[in-house]
């Protein structure tokens, strides 16, 4: 392979990870691929792509529209699917992810993934085989604040740095925080507590059952699919 592809959403995880990814010195494809994506988001992501063109003389930068395709897949499924809206979040999720790998085979490109240490084995926040389908993972040992420091260091554009984390498959634009129910600080204290429960606050303690809560049923995307192992003795040799 010849370098990386990279999907941004104008949110600071996607804007590191195609940071660093441009740092190699290899060929780096950007992509922003908006459905029906919201004004702010879509230029933070153009803000980006062109800052980065201008400081890395490896990094392209890419625009292809889903909107269109989408709507042609909420005409073409059931009703009932288009009306389950965490369904279609996560098909907008998938679209993005077939789209990435298309060009990557075409040009040559490992797609590198986006997600953070909570994000991706915390409270596994992500689409399966969505954005969690990725070739390597350059931030995923990285929390949300160590993220935004290391941004900050490289000098990412200041309007993305303050923008509050949000996935952008949502057409009311509602942030991370909405979703999960708490702060990304507030994840990273409860991923990384060992201590006496006795002595936490309510909050503390409603953090912590919504971390342990969100980790179980989330853990099927954390590990390897279960695969059914048949007995040698039952195999035709």
């Amino acid at each position: 392979m010849d370098g990386f592809i990279v999907g941004i959403s104008g949110g600071i995880d996607s804007a590191l990870t195609s940071t660093l990814c441009a740092m190699t010195g290899k060929a780096t494809l950007i992509v922003t691929m908006p459905i029906r994506q919201t004004s702010a988001e879509y230029g933070r992501a153009i803000e980006h792509i062109d800052d980065l063109k201008k400081r890395f003389p490896n990094v392209r930068g890419m625009e292809v529209n889903l909107t269109a395709i989408f709507e042609q897949m909420e005409k073409d499924y059931p009703a009932d699917v288009v009306a389950n809206h965490l369904a279609m979040a996560n098909t907008r999720a998938r679209l993005r992810m077939s789209t990435l790998y298309a060009l990557g085979q075409a040009h040559k490109r490992l797609v590198a993934g986006t997600g953070n240490r909570v994000e991706d084995f915390g409270v596994g926040f992500y689409t399966k085989y969505g954005d969690g389908g990725v070739d390597l993972s350059p931030i995923a040992d990285l929390t949300k604040t160590e993220v935004r420091a290391v941004a900050a260091h490289l000098g990412i554009v200041d309007s993305i740095i303050v923008a509050k984390p949000t996935d952008g498959l949502w057409a009311d634009g509602r942030s991370d925080e909405d979703q999960l129910g708490a702060s990304y600080p507030e994840l990273e204290w409860a991923m990384d507590f060992t201590g006496d429960e006795r002595t936490l606050s309510d909050r503390q303690k409603t953090v912590l059952a919504l971390y342990r809560r969100l980790h179980a049923v989330n853990k099927h995307k954390m590990e390897a699919i279960p695969v059914c192992l048949i007995p040698g003795e039952w195999k035709v040799n």
